[in-house]
């Protein structure tokens, strides 16, 4: 098991956004990582102060580099989260084309990311960030229900783009609309989804635009356009924030990531 240790600085987008949609808590509850698994609801209790050990946090390792955080959106979304909250975490990085023993006792589906709260290890970006949210409300990262699908479409059409193999099939210009709405969006609402501050909704599209400025520039020669300045200066000032730069994957990995879907 791979594991990086991290003291938070004082740095503090399926495609579809969950942002806010409320489902019961549930976990998996393990001792000692043996193989006797109950689902029990998760109880949340409210805290202002960070924990007192750093947060367990099960993330994709790097296909390239050993010992480095690997390509995956929603790890980093986890991450991103506990980033911007201050609060100290330690990854365990995992090896998804060898999965350990250890990993599948956590996580029987082997899917990434998953946390240790309190001795219960809590799988799903969406249910990790509702329940960072309850458990450190501060600073609060809530996106409102009426902004928090902004920009939700434009990863299920960067994937079909991506993976396209037709040049007249409509998959370009089905993300330059996702591309141009959201441009417009933040015209009108920006710099963030929320206005002035950075929260939950953009913690979720950030690494999915990363994803996607890195994968079509390398496998289909293509930038945003330029007349997009509003999505231009937002993605500037997302991929500089220092949370983001602590926890992004290297490019190399975003492309490698991709390649089973581009070329299989």
């Amino acid at each position: 098991m791979s594991t990086v240790r991290i003291q938070v600085s004082a740095c503090a987008l399926s495609a579809t956004v969950n942002h806010l949609r409320y489902r019961p808590n549930y976990a998996v509850s393990t001792s000692s990582f043996n193989n006797h698994f109950s689902i029990k609801p998760l109880k949340v209790s409210m805290s202002s102060a960070p924990p007192s050990e750093p947060l367990e946090v099960a993330v994709k390792a790097s296909l390239t580099t050993p010992n480095k955080i690997g390509d995956c959106p929603f790890s980093q979304r986890v991450l991103l989260t506990l980033e911007e909250k201050h609060l100290p975490y330690e990854p365990k990085l995992v090896d998804l084309r060898n999965k350990p023993e250890w990993f599948l006792e956590i996580s029987p589906e082997g899917k990434v990311p998953v946390i240790n709260f309190d001795g219960k290890w809590v799988a799903d970006s969406d249910l990790i960030t509702q329940t960072l949210e309850e458990k450190y409300p501060s600073p609060p990262l809530v996106t409102p229900p009426e902004k928090a699908t902004a920009g939700s479409k434009i990863f299920s059409t960067f994937i079909g783009f991506l993976k396209s193999k037709d040049p007249n099939d409509g998959t370009e210009q089905a993300l330059l609309n996702e591309l141009s709405s959201f441009n417009d969006y933040l015209k009108e609402n920006g710099p963030f989804i929320n206005g002035k501050d950075i929260s939950a909704a953009d913690l979720s599209l950030g690494p999915k635009l990363y994803h996607l400025e890195i994968a079509l520039g390398h496998y289909k020669k293509w930038t945003v356009p330029d007349s997009l300045t509003f999505l231009k200066s937002y993605l500037k000032e997302i991929f500089s924030r220092e949370s983001f730069i602590n926890t992004r994957a290297q490019p190399e990995d975003v492309i490698e990531g991709w390649r089973p879907k581009v070329e299989g």
